[in-house]
């Protein structure tokens, strides 16, 4: 456990935690780090999810094994929004949001190289078939719907033209049509994609990192309920129904592996684009990321 944490999760974490220090330190500013997330968004961030779902092998996944792992998100996003909005009476979209990061897990940015560095690419096959899922349909899902409940411009047709120009969906589109017409991507192509998608998990953490940090990070009523629905609800209910369905052992252990993770950043980051409050999501962020540590140093 101790190797596991010392020599595959912390460093990952290291990204995350030296924003947070520095940004507390006023070396690097809110606005610098917002323009790196944002670079890291329309750049980086497409030029890794494209070419890994272009080259997905769909027959390689264990369908069964997702279709649970999907109805336990489905099941722990809707009671966790309907606890917040009859209980803590949270607005709608800060509810969404918070729902959202009990479920999204960090998998493209931080459980991913973790459980390559652990298991290596042929063992981390089950969370390969998740990164796919997350970035293809669960994050496709959550943009569309955050943008369609803000209410922006005028109408659906609006929502659809600015939804048509986000870089994500398109790397995801793509993809995925590549994906099916069984199109070889080029030798250049993939060496520009791997060594510009190389940064943004870097890149994304420690722009969160500095970001969060003019967060206040007190945990309240809400941030600890959410908190424990993430790192403690979600996985034992992944755990569990896996259990029950005969998934593979390895599949189960890293479904559930990638359950404990973190929230993903993209909550906060919806958070700030549409203009919801974020003194719960981002203290959620970061809570969930270093209790984390624990968490998976001991699955793995």
């Amino acid at each position: 456990m101790l190797h596991v944490l010392t020599h595959d999760i912390l460093p990952v974490f290291f990204m995350l935690a030296l924003g947070l220090a520095l940004g507390r330190a006023k070396v690097v500013s809110a606005a610098e780090a917002a323009t790196l997330n944002r670079v890291a968004f329309l750049i980086l961030q497409p030029a890794l999810i494209f070419p890994l779902i272009a080259r997905l092998d769909w027959s390689s996944f264990r369908v069964d094994a997702l279709a649970v792992y999907a109805a336990m998100e489905v099941l722990v996003f809707t009671l966790t929004y309907q606890l917040l909005r009859r209980v803590f009476r949270r607005a709608a979209m800060e509810a969404w949001l918070l729902s959202m990061a009990t479920v999204f897990v960090n998998t493209l940015l931080y459980i991913w190289p973790i459980s390559f560095l652990i298991y290596g690419e042929a063992a981390a096959l089950p969370v390969t078939a998740l990164v796919a899922w997350d970035s293809a349909v669960a994050f496709a899902f959550f943009i569309i719907s955050t943008d369609l409940m803000s209410g922006r411009g005028a109408g659906p047709g609006a929502a659809m033209r600015r939804l048509a120009r986000n870089p994500v969906l398109i790397a995801i589109a793509l993809g995925l049509a590549v994906n099916i017409a069984g199109l070889a991507i080029p030798a250049p192509f993939l060496t520009a994609f791997a060594f510009s998608g190389a940064a943004a998990a870097p890149l994304t953490l420690f722009a969160l990192g500095v970001i969060l940090s003019g967060h206040a990070l007190l945990p309240g009523p809400v941030v600890s309920t959410v908190t424990a629905i993430k790192l403690a609800v979600f996985p034992a209910l992944v755990w569990l129904a896996l259990s029950l369905t005969a998934a593979p052992g390895t599949w189960q252990t890293l479904f559930t592996l990638t359950a404990a993770g973190p929230s993903g950043a993209m909550a906060f980051a919806l958070a700030m684009l549409y203009g919801v409050r974020t003194d719960a999501i981002a203290p959620v962020i970061v809570w969930t990321s270093v209790l984390s540590l624990i968490s998976l140093s001991w699955l793995a």
